[in-house]
């Protein structure tokens, strides 16, 4: 995941590690697990931090300068830094909607503080209506909290405001998911992986509900898809095991689950996949 740096006055200041668009990137494995912080630690090296902090004393009442050092420290991993010069960016201009918009992921994701997060996102909106970002981390905020209704809600005005977004109709389709709705959560992850076909998350998504559905060799495909993309996640390998048994392919599954066991020894759903291979013979 990566913040947001407004920049257009900062574009040969500091290069790639502070300008990328970030407050909203999804990087879950799948519908159970929540996002997964993205450490880049050359973002806070000497060199990176140390021109940015020479762009403030120059000009110290820089809101701009304050919330992409902000953003650099946060790709590093310094939140605690990140989070003050996120603060102070919003001290020097209360209307800095995308400055409250990176301390909300601050908050919500690292700090465990959801009402800060709430907060600060409700801001980022009020000062911009029509700010994506906003919405689609606040949705995933109230789909951390179970508030499933008001997360459906972000996400669709998420995917209005930005068609072209993957991640806003990833994010809808795990809503559709938690409430069964497997064929409008397909669509979603159609759209999603259209968009963003290297994402490995939206496969693995899609082939959860083609299982559901009974759709088991379309699941397979996806699920090899996703592996194909991220072979270190034991919970791909365990869906392609289990895809794989299901299909009749029982001794490549089995190779694949315990894949999964290797890569996250005593990992539950591994375990239970292959006590349900051996149970079937």
């Amino acid at each position: 995941m990566r913040f947001i740096a407004t920049s257009s006055a900062l574009r040969g200041l500091v290069g790639a590690f502070a300008l990328g668009l970030l407050a909203s990137a999804c990087a879950t494995s799948g519908p159970t697990n929540e996002q997964t912080w993205v450490i880049d630690p050359n973002a806070g090296s000497t060199a990176n931090i140390g021109s940015l902090t020479a762009a403030i004393q120059r000009d110290p009442q820089n809101s701009v300068n304050y919330n992409v050092r902000g953003s650099a420290y946060g790709q590093a991993g310094q939140f605690q830094a990140a989070l003050a010069d996120f603060t102070t960016a919003i001290q020097l201009n209360p209307g800095f909607y995308q400055a409250y918009n990176n301390r909300a992921l601050l908050y919500r994701e690292q700090l465990n503080q959801p009402q800060a997060a709430l907060a600060d996102y409700n801001q980022a909106i009020t000062l911009n209506p029509t700010y994506q970002p906003a919405y689609l981390g606040r949705g995933i905020l109230y789909r951390q909290n179970g508030q499933l209704d008001l997360a459906m809600a972000d996400f669709d005005q998420a995917v209005t405001l930005n068609t072209s977004d993957a991640k806003g109709y990833y994010n809808r389709a795990l809503i559709y998911q938690t409430r069964g709705n497997h064929v409008r959560a397909i669509a979603d992850l159609d759209a999603a992986i259209a968009l963003d076909a290297n994402a490995s998350e939206p496969y693995n998504a899609r082939g959860l509900s083609r299982l559901q559905i009974g759709k088991n060799k379309d699941a397979l495909q996806d699920f090899a898809a996703a592996v194909n993309r991220n072979k270190q996640s034991a919970e791909f390998w365990t869906n392609l095991g289990i895809a794989q048994i299901r299909t009749g392919d029982v001794q490549r599954g089995r190779d694949s689950i315990n894949r999964a066991m290797v890569l996250k020894p005593g990992y539950g759903p591994a375990r239970e996949a292959l006590q349900s291979a051996e149970a079937q013979g």
